[in-house]
């Protein structure tokens, strides 16, 4: 066998993990899993969620639950299918180490899993903190121009992190999660030119699902490269360009644990995060009763990278206005708030645009280039009106929701069906527990059938 030190510190770190001695981390969990469920619900109606299920074959029988749906699948087919729903609509968590969405990868591998498995609602919350520290440990290693030369992190790492969560789910040794975590990495893929297509959230159900298959592969004796993360033509070599920061791996484990420090983002908006700055400001001005009509101009001034995943100026429908700015601040400031249907696959609406034709972009060459620190993120937004006079604002970092319950009500319409499940999230413990959340999310209470 291959000398491993990085890859074989990462599995132990993996194997050992007990994030059930800090609070803070298992509260922030449930809170984190009561967001990814209010998404994948909504996204299981989505049209492109139905052509999904219905090309990869989601009729196969087996025990895991698709959510919403009112039956069950293989793993490996629901696995692709809840992660995709819940990113479809982009209304899921962000997390600034991963440059990218944890939960909507590792929260339906884990799920595939414990449906054909026994296994406690507590442990299933404690691998998936496991999962996530392994995805943004191995985001903060792998360094800046991965994502920036092209790269959907969620989809590279996200196998990554759902092998993780698995792994230390079914108590796999070291030398077990070690090939695991090489077998998810020979399947990370996923290119930011996909973002405003379908092919987007499919990122996250390839990832989930290969995460699974990788750690039941490994469980199986399928063999496979021990030292993802030490070969000279391993993971970091493959995906750095020359930025990696190796120390980043393990230093500090779960001290404190990445899904409370830096934490993730629980979105406000169901659209790409880099634009939520300016979807605050545009709710901002409208309480304030800025007239659409008195503009003449607005730009927004960005430090170098900022706008990256804004890969659309002019969007023709509200898939593709989830990577627009210049849409995102319209309509908030048209509309006072971001609802779902201002992002649906219908084609945009002229007076949203009329207005988002005026806006403009630019980038502040003298600011430090955006980092995976959410605080150097800000957005200046100028405004030219047609008297002559000005409007500025300026919004630093991310905004963000702290208690997803609204969000929730709001995401599955106040359907009753669902009304239990926050509670149970929030207190959830045993196998019978598990099993009666997995029976809440497979009820048959959305019409829209795969």
């Amino acid at each position: 066998m291959a000398t491993a030190p990085l890859t074989t510190a990462f599995a132990e770190a993996i194997v050992h993990s007990d994030p059930t001695r800090d609070p803070a981390a298992i509260e922030t969990a449930r809170t984190a899993i009561i967001d990814f469920l209010a998404c994948a619900i909504a996204g299981a109606s989505d049209r492109t969620t139905g052509i999904l299920g219905r090309a990869i074959g989601a009729s196969l029988p087996g025990e895991a639950i698709l959510i919403g749906k009112g039956r069950s699948t293989d793993p490996l087919t629901a696995a692709v299918v809840n992660a995709y729903a819940g990113h479809v609509l982009d209304y899921d968590d962000v997390h600034s180490s991963v440059r990218g969405h944890p939960t909507t990868v590792i929260i339906p591998a884990l799920l595939a899993l414990v449906a054909e498995r026994k296994f406690s609602a507590d442990e299933l919350v404690a691998s998936y903190v496991v999962g996530l520290e392994a995805m943004a440990r191995l985001g903060l290693s792998i360094g800046s121009k991965h994502y920036e030369n092209g790269f959907h992190a969620t989809a590279t790492l996200g196998t990554v992190g759902a092998a993780a969560a698995i792994t230390h789910l079914t108590k796999a040794s070291v030398e077990e999660t070690a090939i695991a975590l090489g077998l998810a990495a020979t399947q990370s893929s996923g290119l930011r030119l996909q973002f405003g297509y379908d092919a987007k959230p499919y990122h996250a159900g390839m990832a989930a699902q290969s995460g699974l298959l990788a750690a039941r592969l490994a469980a199986a004796g399928f063999g496979g490269a021990p030292d993802f993360l030490d070969n000279a033509v391993g993971f970091h070599s493959a995906f750095s360009f020359g930025a990696e920061k190796l120390d980043t791996l393990t230093a500090n484990w779960g001290a404190p644990w990445q899904i409370v420090s830096p934490g993730l983002t629980l979105k406000a908006y169901p659209c790409c995060t880099a634009s939520h700055p300016v979807a605050s400001l545009g709710v901002e001005l409208h309480r304030e009763g800025l007239v659409p009509d008195t503009i003449e101009t607005i730009i927004f001034t960005y430090p170098p990278g900022a706008d990256a995943a804004l890969v659309v100026s002019k969007p023709t429908n509200g898939i593709e206005a989830r990577f627009s700015p210049e849409y995102v601040f319209s309509a908030a400031l048209l509309d006072g708030a971001l609802r779902l249907d201002h992002f649906d696959d219908r084609p945009v609406e002229p007076r949203i645009m009329a207005l988002a034709s005026r806006a403009g972009r630019r980038h502040d060459e003298s600011a430090p280039r955006m980092s995976t620190d959410p605080t150097t993120r800000f957005v200046i937004l100028d405004i030219a009106l047609k008297d002559g006079s000005t409007v500025t604002r300026r919004f630093d970092g991310l905004p963000g929701v702290t208690d997803p319950t609204e969000k929730f009500h709001d995401a599955t319409a106040g359907n009753p069906a669902y009304a239990e499940i926050p509670s149970l999230v929030r207190s959830m413990s045993s196998p019978a527990d598990l099993d009666r959340l997995l029976a809440l999310l497979n009820q048959d209470a959305i019409q829209n059938h795969i």
